[in-house]
């Protein structure tokens, strides 16, 4: 559970999928979504089939709390050979175990199971066309849209119809989808949203990070390329293009900075080794006189043992986390607001005491977590608190995947650094500037959009 200035943000979900990876298909997806937990923990679900019917189970909680022995039990009754599971925060459409996913529909063709991470952009432009001529839709979820338009299709084969439905769609989309016997998994042209393809066995598995597979003792093999549709079934793995011509890569770069775990690998890059190598650029360009490091966990950690590093200074374990705290707490009074930060983090004031303290944050999205935050390390005895960002001034609201405040409650974007440290009560704020964010995410091709307000317009459609 995040604690940070970022759990201001939420990342929308988790896809895991499976084939052919022998016996215990359903407790092999449930190890992937746990892995997964972190990308949402509003709802799970895990939808298997035996080449002749699907079956689903999905609720309410985490991964832990929907999946109990007998129902893992219920799904292996049927000699599961694929597969798919899901971890939901929901962005569009609210919550409710009717948007939970998998969302799955049984017709006369055949049955289909559908998982989706990302957010469309033309999600109600679609829902309305549809229930114009007569589509009756079952949840409030971008995800039913994608399913219904597959539908659409489906008489032309299942590879067709996914290609054709996601011809209607914009924005942002990892996907995974089951057939009785054929496993499909799409990564948006842009490459928004991460998802991976990996080897069990005599099998395959996929899953929106690679640490997924280490919980599943699986092996990476690479990730999905953008616009690639990957289709498995008894004739084994083939790879198909949905776009005729690439479209430029977005590939969201909060992944690293923040959602991502720390032991995944996206696009071939370390998670860890990006958010240590943030931590040494910003020592580089933004030094503090100060006497220790501390970072906000979880993920402000590497960085902050990246700048520890670079400064020279010792890197100190100066909020300790408490990680028993439940996924909701109610904060009825003002009281309870203030000692919401110190329930989740604790000051250490052995480590804390006397101390000049740079404190390395992935963000600042509204200010007052930061702000109590500060607040909590000088009532434990830190004589300064220089606070350090690991990413550049969050300005805009993203529009592919990410549950984000407007802008007018996003404090960057409505404030200067000097009024915003004035605001947290820093002694003194700064920032990784985005030539250093760059340097430490080489290769181009992300989606800075959060960061500059500038988003790609072009779509996959467009091109073809």
């Amino acid at each position: 559970m995040p604690y940070g200035e970022l759990a201001a943000l939420k990342e929308e979900c988790g896809v895991v999928a499976a084939y052919g990876v022998g016996d215990d298909l359903p407790g092999l997806l449930y190890m992937g979504l746990f892995a997964l937990q972190h990308r949402g923990e509003e709802s799970a679900g895990i939808a298997v089939s035996d080449g002749e019917q699907i079956e689903l189970v999905k609720g309410l909680g985490l991964v832990s709390e929907v999946f109990t022995t007998s129902c893992l039990h219920d799904l292996n009754s049927i000699e599961p050979k694929l597969g798919i599971g899901h971890v939901r925060y929901g962005t569009t459409g609210g919550g409710g175990l009717d948007n939970a996913q998998p969302l799955i529909v049984r017709y006369l063709q055949g049955n289909m199971a559908l998982a989706h991470n990302g957010n469309l952009a033309n999600t109600d432009r679609l829902r309305r066309e549809m229930e114009e001529n007569g589509q009756i839709f079952q949840t409030t979820s971008d995800t039913e849209v994608i399913l219904n338009l597959v539908a659409r299709y489906r008489r032309e084969g299942i590879v067709t119809a996914v290609r054709k439905a996601l011809r209607h769609v914009q924005g942002a989309y990892s996907l995974v989808l089951q057939s009785n016997d054929t496993l499909v998994a799409v990564r948006d042209p842009y490459a928004f949203r991460p998802l991976a393809l990996g080897r069990l066995g005599d099998g395959y598995v996929i899953a929106s990070e690679s640490c997924a597979f280490d919980a599943m003792g699986a092996e990476l093999i690479r990730d999905v390329k953008p616009g690639e549709m990957i289709i498995i079934d008894e004739e084994g793995l083939r790879s198909e293009r949905l776009c005729e011509q690439d479209v430029p890569r977005h590939a969201c770069i909060f992944e690293y900075i923040y959602f991502a775990r720390v032991d995944s690998v996206i696009d071939g890059l370390n998670v860890h080794a990006v958010r240590r190598s943030l931590g040494r650029i910003l020592a580089q360009e933004q030094p503090a006189d100060a006497d220790i490091v501390i970072g906000v966990p979880d993920s402000g950690i590497p960085a902050a043992v990246g700048y520890a590093l670079e400064s020279g200074m010792p890197y100190e374990e100066g909020l300790v986390k408490n990680r028993y705290v439940g996924r909701t707490f109610i904060s009825p009074g003002q009281l309870l607001r203030n000692l919401k930060v110190r329930l989740k983090l604790n000051p250490n004031r052995h480590v804390l005491e006397g101390k000049r303290v740079v404190v390395v944050e992935d963000s600042i999205v509204r200010g007052t977590t930061s702000r109590n935050l500060i607040r909590s390390l000088r009532e434990a005895g830190a004589t300064e608190v220089h606070m350090r960002i690991s990413s550049p001034p969050y300005i805009s609201p993203c529009y592919y995947g990410i549950d984000t405040p407007s802008t007018s409650e996003l404090v960057a974007a409505q404030h200067s650094i000097e009024s915003i440290r004035s605001m947290i009560g820093a002694d003194s704020l700064a920032f990784l500037s985005m030539e250093g964010l760059l340097q430490a995410v080489p290769g181009g091709g992300n989606c800075l959009s959060c960061l500059t307000a500038k988003y790609p317009q072009q779509t996959c459609q467009e091109r073809n």
